[in-house]
C-alpha cells in the first residue's frame, strides 16, 4: 500500500482512553504476533469467510485490538450479517478506529484500522442494520474478546 492509495478519516471528535499511539518496528510486530495475526493486522490480509473464532460467537464482552489491546467494539453492537466475518454496527468509543480509502482489488472500499496501532481490522460497508446502516466487517484474528 502506498500513501497515495489511502486517505485517513477519524470516526469522531472525542478522544479514547486508549488513545496513546502504539508505534513498533516491523520486527517487533513479527516477534509479538502469530504469523496469521501478523498477516492480517500488519499486511492487510483477510481470513477466509466462516473460519474466524468470533464469526458465530455470542459471548458478552468487549472486542479489543489483537495488536495493542485498544477497545474497539462491544458485543451489544455485534450481529450476524451472514457475510462470514464478525460484524458490528458501530465502534465502542469515538476514535477507536480510523477509516481509510482502499483502492485495492480494482474497487474502492473503506478499510477499518485500529486508531491506536494502525492495525488492519477489516472493512466498512453501508449495508448494515439500523440505526447506523453500517457493517463493520472485521477479521476474528484482528480481535481479542474480553468477557470481563
Amino acid at each position: 500500500m502506498t500513501t497515495s492509495d489511502h486517505a485517513t478519516t477519524p470516526t469522531g471528535p472525542d478522544a479514547d482512553a486508549d488513545a496513546d499511539n502504539v508505534i513498533k518496528s516491523d520486527e517487533q510486530w513479527r516477534a509479538e504476533l502469530s504469523p496469521q495475526r501478523y498477516a492480517i493486522l500488519r499486511q492487510v490480509a483477510t481470513e477466509p469467510p466462516f473460519t474466524g473464532a468470533y464469526t458465530h460467537n455470542k459471548e458478552t464482552g468487549t472486542y479489543r485490538c489483537g495488536g495493542c489491546g485498544a477497545t474497539l467494539f462491544t458485543s451489544d453492537t455485534k450481529y450476524d450479517s451472514g457475510s462470514g466475518w464478525p460484524s458490528f454496527t458501530e465502534p465502542a468509543v469515538a476514535n477507536a478506529v480510523e477509516l481509510v480509502e482502499d483502492h485495492s482489488h480494482g474497487m474502492i472500499r473503506t478499510e477499518v484500522r485500529c486508531a491506536r496501532c494502525g492495525g488492519h481490522l477489516g472493512h466498512l460497508f453501508d449495508d448494515g442494520p439500523g440505526p447506523t446502516g453500517q457493517r463493520y466487517c472485521m477479521n476474528s484474528l484482528a480481535l481479542d474478546l474480553d468477557t470481563h
